[in-house]
């Protein structure tokens, strides 16, 4: 034992060892992997439902891989085609309204100006911005009639991912690790990756008031080190450090019977147990020297233009398939107006064309690599991935070449994990500046999201401050026409 464990060891009366050894408290009890749920079916706090109460069908999907297009991408220069924006460029916009945005905006249409054609048999429009990805819109399940509340980047990429626009609240992978747990116990259930850290930061992939075992494991790919502090300290083997979490794990678990409300305590003891066992498996999931130069090649590893997003959907990839349930990965690169990599990429306020075409440069070529690679290994029926921003953009200008933020209608899609292939679903006005048929509110993704996943968006809730709450809040219907 090292001389802060003997150390440490020293602090426990022999009242408290006694109550180790009478409770059946010590490494190993089953009461601790009681206490912990460790496959995230029976948490002991906050009031969560067994899974048969809200696993209600079989589930098309087990995974999730979720792009996030990190500053709204333009839904009328990526995947809704208007005919009319185009030959009303320079005109006034039906119904423009100066407050939508954020700023404030011309109220004259701007045409998009990159170049649109069919792809596929479902004969999908789609910009050039995508010349890899439109090679696959028959897979795509496309919602073109998205809206939410908020109008700016943080509080749209909370209300996107949790359903509420305000900080605190858990996001959809705490709650699908809270409901549905890891398929590998050597993992983490959720991970997120990103370059910058969108605004926002932590919060929009928060646990929120879940116990804090649900919060997601951050990779960051500016870090030196891709997971902090997994590393053996100098001098210190597997047997010592085991040695340390043993009684550590001890102390804690005494600690918490004391406070049993505190979940809090729980998610401690279990972050500890995980940490040490990634430290043999992260390293292996993430290492990508094991992967051929032709799957490097794929997805562009190497291109100056898109690399970094390559290794974080190549990363994605890897992870999923060795048992991690939800992946994020905040993505894409854009560049400010002082010539700086701006932490809002897709945010194409001043110049849309050159924004966008970085930006489509960065993420098209990788998206569609993952879309090939889980098609090419029978990865694609059950694992269900998601591309999208927080909101979408005006059709009219703002200060003549950019476009400002457009809660009231975007694009996302969806492809595999059960999703309808090739479809089209909702639409917006002629102009593509709003939600007007088969409107699709955030709750209701959420909740077609649940089901894919098997889960009743309505039964998987948790206790809090005197009230159930749920991913959905008090809303939410499955859309059925999004399903395969």
């Amino acid at each position: 034992m090292s001389d802060a464990a003997q150390s440490i060891a020293n602090l426990l009366s022999p009242s408290r060892r006694a109550l180790l050894r009478d409770a059946g408290l010590g490494f190993g009890a089953l009461a601790l992997a009681s206490l912990l749920g460790e496959d995230s079916r029976g948490e002991s706090a906050g009031g969560r439902l067994d899974a048969p109460a809200f696993l209600r069908h079989p589930p098309k999907a087990k995974r999730v891989i979720w792009l996030f297009m990190t500053g709204a991408p333009s839904q009328v220069d990526t995947w809704d085609y208007k005919p009319e924006l185009q030959t009303r460029n320079g005109q006034p916009l039906p119904g423009a309204d100066s407050e939508v945005g954020f700023f404030k905006t011309s109220g004259t249409c701007l045409a998009s100006p990159f170049q649109w054609a069919r792809h596929g048999q479902s004969g999908t429009w789609v910009s050039d911005l995508f010349p890899h990805l439109s090679r696959h819109v028959d897979d795509m399940c496309f919602i073109h009639s998205m809206h939410l509340r908020a109008n700016n980047h943080a509080p749209a990429a909370m209300e996107l991912m949790s359903g509420f626009n305000r900080p605190g609240m858990p996001s959809m992978g705490a709650w699908l690790d809270y409901g549905l747990g890891s398929l590998n116990r050597d993992l983490p259930s959720f991970v997120v990756m990103h370059e910058r850290k969108p605004r926002g930061d932590d919060q929009i992939w928060s646990a929120g008031f879940l116990p804090k075992s649900h919060q997601a494991l951050a990779i960051d790919a500016r870090r030196g080190v891709a997971i902090e502090n997994l590393a053996l300290r100098p001098g210190q083997t597997f047997d010592t450090q085991r040695v340390e979490l043993d009684l550590l794990r001890d102390i804690n678990t005494a600690h918490a019977a004391l406070r049993p409300t505190q979940a809090d305590l729980a998610a401690r003891i279990a972050s500890f147990e995980l940490a040490y066992r990634m430290q043999t498996a992260a390293p292996e999931a993430i290492d990508l020297s094991r992967e051929s130069r032709l799957m490097h090649e794929l997805y562009g590893t190497e291109d100056p233009t898109c690399k970094v997003f390559a290794r974080q959907c190549l990363t994605a990839r890897r992870l999923v398939e060795r048992g991690v349930r939800f992946v994020q990965i905040f993505a894409g690169r854009g560049t400010a107006s002082d010539g700086s990599v701006d932490d809002v990429p897709w945010d194409g306020h001043s110049d849309i064309q050159a924004n966008h075409r970085e930006c489509g440069l960065a993420t098209d070529r990788p998206a569609a690599a993952l879309l090939a690679d889980l098609k090419a290994r029978g990865m694609l029926d059950d694992t269900l991935v998601i591309w999208g921003g927080e909101f979408g953009r005006t059709s009219d200008s703002q200060g003549g070449k950019g476009r400002d933020h457009n809660p009231g209608g975007f694009t996302i899609w969806m492809a595999g994990g059960g999703a309808r292939p090739g479809h089209h679903y909702g639409a917006t006005d002629p102009f593509g500046y709003k939600a007007v048929e088969n409107k699709v509110h955030v709750n209701d993704l959420h909740a077609t999201l649940l089901h894919l996943l098997g889960i009743d968006h309505e039964r998987l809730t948790y206790s809090h401050n005197g009230r159930n709450f749920r991913l959905t809040d008090v809303g939410g219907r499955v859309i059925h026409d999004l399903i395969a």
